[in-house]
Formats: structure tokens, sequence, C-alpha cells
């Protein structure tokens, strides 16, 4: 393990780069080459500028400010040379939030193929000199990252050489907290009454001693609690409840308050009164602690351990294609040479039902809008585990992915694996929306022969989700889908995409046949688009309308004269059908 001595002489132990990410939190880097896995140490954090001279001692982690192209590359190598532990560059190529955004120009497009050339040119390098190289986000301060990570290798050396006691976590201190906004003692309970963080104190009563020391409240007194009507009043609302003092019972005056998320109770807060009386605004205190705890119970509930939290970062990075395969193989136990494919899960958009953000339905509050989409995850992995033991899985811009690595052909071959993932994806739908009420859409993407094409699979599975978003999500029979089941309605649905996203991709023509219908209240484009989708067929078109196949001549006949589209040219039928079915699937409209 490599160490470093300080000023006085003695040995200094860093930190595993592995645990470095780990004390980072939400990724402000991303992995892109780990040659050596994560478990490299990390001794001291320093900051290169291109001024300064190329040198690193054995453990550093090197902040390579403001160097691009050959020259960060001979760099990158150098450092490796004298056996620096990593290295952090910029390169300008990280995923963004999925938005509609117009084509790219031609400048843009050939601005961002080179920073990628340059990703993957410098990742190469880092990998063949044998050096872990990080990539940072472009809007973080790399003095505020010196900062921090520098800090995390000097609490990780106190805590290595200290005895420390147990850390107490976010609720210990949230009680703390409210202890000193009420005055008095406070006690944090989960739903079953079992005390989960409180606050020290030393005038406590014998319900407070006994449930501290037991963790639960004792039977006898809970039964007291019901009988007084206090357990519902906590469970129906957020109303502060006051439970006055019971000298012969050993209770003090007490306030207590319910933890909700939405209508679900999560706990409660108990303040119990002292020598001295609460503080005047504790009833209020009490009420925004609440709100407040209910987000520190979400997360102590459905938080995932520091480890698996990292293995989904790295998965994330993977499916954007901004790490190197074998940085995931590290942690995970996957092989990067065996076929894998994607699924991806969303919440449907517009269907009557709630979603996992809240977005339509009736409104929520944030507690409950974050135990909902960390219920849709959890749901998730416990299907696909159960398909398969080492499926990986994470949430990225507002959808679910697992990956399904080490996958084998079957008796049935390939195909045989997508229909078996198919009825899967099927399965887990199905119980979203039997379990937690939501309507949930699943696409399935290709069989790619190595770990490092996986976002290649991913690209697909969007492709088809962003289809049923835009184009598809009407239709029931595309709940779970493959791009080759829907590869002619995902071609059609992109095509619409960039007519939507170009105004002057308009036939004004078509505008004004459509603005005649709205204004006047007619018919005419509806009954336009189901003759040409039936070829000219009058009498297939008038049936699915359920009308008389002349007055679906009639209609088509008026849309023309309204239009002046001349449907006898092929070139204006073929873009009169796609600028109609623009506006009939404008998700804008």
């Amino acid at each position: 393990m490599p160490v470093q001595k300080g000023q006085d002489g003695e040995v200094e132990e860093g930190v595993a780069l592995r645990a470095l990410l780990l004390a980072l939190g939400d990724p402000v880097v991303d992995v892109a080459a780990a040659p050596h896995g994560l478990d490299v140490q990390v001794d001291k954090v320093v900051i290169l500028d291109p001024e300064d001279r190329v040198e690193a001692r054995e453990g550093d982690l090197v902040l390579l400010i403001g160097v691009r192209g050959s020259r960060a590359r001979s760099m990158v190598r150098t450092l490796a040379e004298q056996g620096a532990a990593a290295v952090a560059v910029k390169t300008g190529v990280h995923a963004q939030p999925q938005e509609v955004l117009p084509p790219p120009t031609e400048q843009r497009s050939e601005r961002a193929r080179r920073s990628a050339e340059e990703a993957r040119a410098l990742r190469t390098e880092a990998q063949e000199a044998g050096i872990a190289l990080l990539t940072v986000r472009p809007e973080v301060r790399w003095d505020q990252l010196q900062s921090v990570c520098q800090n995390i290798v000097d609490d990780a050396r106190v805590t290595a050489t200290e005895d420390l006691p147990e850390a107490g976590g976010d609720l210990f201190s949230m009680a703390q907290t409210i202890a000193h906004l009420t005055g008095g003692l406070v006690s944090i309970e989960d739903a079953a009454s079992r005390v989960l963080a409180y606050s020290s104190g030393a005038e406590v009563d014998e319900l407070r001693r006994l449930s501290v020391l037991g963790r639960q409240g004792p039977e006898s007194y809970l039964a007291l609690l019901r009988e007084w009507g206090v357990f519902a009043k906590l469970r129906s609302g957020e109303e502060v409840v006051r439970v006055e003092e019971h000298p012969e019972l050993g209770i003090r005056r007490r306030l207590a308050v319910g933890i909700h998320a939405g209508r679900r109770p999560l706990g409660s807060i108990w303040v119990q009164e002292g020598s001295k009386p609460l503080a005047a605004h504790a009833e209020e205190a009490l009420l925004g602690a609440a709100r407040t705890t209910a987000l520190h119970m979400i997360r102590q509930r459905t938080q995932t351990s520091a480890g698996l939290r990292l293995r989904e970062d790295l998965l994330s990075s993977l499916l954007e294609g901004s790490i190197d395969a074998s940085a995931l193989t590290d942690t995970v136990e996957v092989h990067t040479d065996r076929a894998a494919l994607v699924i991806a899960f969303s919440p449907r958009r517009g269907s009557g039902t709630e979603d996992v953000e809240g977005r339509t339905g009736e409104r929520t509050d944030r507690p409950e809008r974050e135990l909902r989409r960390r219920r849709l995850i959890d749901l998730v992995s416990v299907h696909t585990a159960a398909y398969r033991r080492g499926s990986l899985t994470t949430a990225l811009d507002g959808r679910v992915y697992v990956l399904l690595p080490d996958l084998a052909r079957g008796r049935e071959g390939w195909r045989g694996v997508e229909q078996s993932v198919v009825a899967l994806a099927r399965r887990t739908v199905a119980a979203a929306r039997a379990a937690l009420g939501l309507r949930v859409q699943a696409a399935v993407g290709s069989l790619v022969e190595r770990l490092a094409d996986v976002p290649e699979s991913r690209a697909e599975a969007d492709r088809v989700l962003d289809a049923m978003d835009r184009d598809l999500d009407r239709d029931d029979d595309w709940e779970v889908a493959t791009i080759s089941d829907v590869r002619s309605q995902v071609l059609v649905s992109e095509t619409l995409a960039h007519l939507r996203a170009d105004p002057s991709l308009r036939d004004p023509r078509v505008s004004r046949l459509v603005e005649h219908d709205r204004a006047g209240g007619a018919d005419l484009v509806h009954s336009l688009l189901a003759y040409l989708e039936a070829f000219g067929d009058a009498r297939s078109a008038a049936e699915r309308l359920h009308v008389h196949p002349n007055t679906l001549r009639y209609r088509v006949r008026r849309a023309t004269a309204v239009s002046g589209i001349d449907l006898s040219d092929p070139g204006e039928r073929l873009f009169t059908w796609l600028q109609l079915l623009m506006e009939q699937h404008d998700p804008g409209r």
C-alpha cells in the first residue's frame, strides 16, 4: 500500500480511489479508465497547469488543468511513469439530460465529434500507460474539487489513526437540531414506534428511558397512547398532538407530530419537556421538522449502501459511454467479452395515473415523489435480479435502466434470449401497474457482443421509448417493444421529431387545412389522413371512420379544395401525410 511521510516524518496512509469516489457522493467525476482497478491508493491531491513542470509522486491524484490534445496525452503518460495514482481532466464530453432540441448545427456537430475523439484518445493513452483517468464535469471548479478531495484523504487518515465513535447519521443530527429548536428531548420513530434516532439530554422520564434503552416504546405505554387516540391523530395528518403530563405514570408533557410522504405515514417525532417549558414556537418548529425529516427517512429507508451507489454510478457512466468497461468489471463480476443487453423502463406520459415524477394526476409532495421513484427502481431490481443474478439497475435522466450481462445463446439461439427478456419486461410492467399503480413502458435494446458496446443497446432502447412518448403512447399494444417490433414506427417518429424541430419544414397548404378544421370544427384532417393511410381506398377508410364512403369522398374533395393540395402528386401525398401525422401526434397540443 503506497504511503507518504508527513512533515514530522511519520508515515501517512491515504485512501483508495474507490473510497474517494464514494465520499464525493453524487458524481462530479466519471471514471474513464481504471487499468489497475479502483483500489489504487490516493495520498495527495495536486493541481497541475500547463505552466508547471510535469512531476508527481507515487499516490498523487493530479488535476490536469487547461491541457488538451497531444499535450494532454503526453502529460498523462509522464505522470503514469512517475507513479501518480490517477489524473483528472475536463474533456467537454459529458452526457446531458434528454431534451427535445433542434438539430445541431454543422459547427456544433464537428466540435462534438472532435471532443469525443479527443476523449477516446486520452482514455486509450491512460489505459495503455496504466493510470486511472477521471473526467470532471464542466461545471465543477478545480479549486473546490482539489479542496474536497484533499479533505476526504485527510479525514481518512484521521479515521484510521483515532478511535472515533460510531457515526450517528442524518437522523441523529436532525434529532439534535429539533431539540435545540423546541427546547425539549427529541426522539424520531418509525411507523412501528421503533426508535430510529434521539437527542442527547439527562432529564428523561420513564417512557423516554425505556424507549431509548429498548429502541421501542414499552407495550403498556403504547397501549395507553392508542387508547388516548394519539396514534390515530399522528397517522391522519400533520396536526401537532399534545400529550399532557401524567406523573403517576412517569410521563412528562409531550408534543408529537406525524411524518408523512403524501398520505403514507412514515413515523413520528416526539418532544419531551424537561425541567424548563418548551420553546414558544415549538409546535411550529416541530411541523417544519416533520416535513424535513420525511426526506431524511425516505433516503434512509431506500438509500443503497455506498458500494451499491458506486456500482450504480459506474453503470450510468457505462451507459453514457463515458467509462471504459474494465472500470465496471473491477467493481462488479461481469465479463467484458460476453453478450449483454439493456432494458429501459419509463412511466407513461399522460396516462391519467400519476407517474414517478408526479407530473400528472394529483400534485404530490417531494418525499412522496422520491418514495415512488425509489419503489419503481426497487421493483425493477427485484424482477430483473430474479431473472439473472448479475443484473445491474440504475436511474438516469428520469428512466430506469437494467443491464443484463454475461448472456449465453440458448437452444433457440439469440432470438430465444430476446424473447425471454421481453417476457421479463412484460412481467415487470404488469407488476408496476398492480403494485404501484404506475403505467410503465419498457424497451429492450438489441444484444451486443461486448460489454463495451452496451451504450449502443441503451441508445436503441431510448429510441424506442422516445417514439413511444412522442407517437406511440396512445397505443396500449406498445407497453413493451424492441426495435425490430416497431422499427418503421420509430423511423417515422424520428422523422416527425425533425419536422417539429424546424418550423420551416411546413407546407402552408396543409397548415391552412389544419387551421380550417380548428376554426370551424370540421373533421377534414382526420378524414384525409385515414384516406391517405388506406392508399386512397375510400371504402376501407370509410369503414375505419364508421362513415359512408360517399361521405368520405366528399370530405376528401372538400379538403383538397380548402388547402389546394394535389393528391395526384406522390410527393405532395407523402409530405401531406407526414405533416398531418405531426399535427395529430404533437405532444405540445
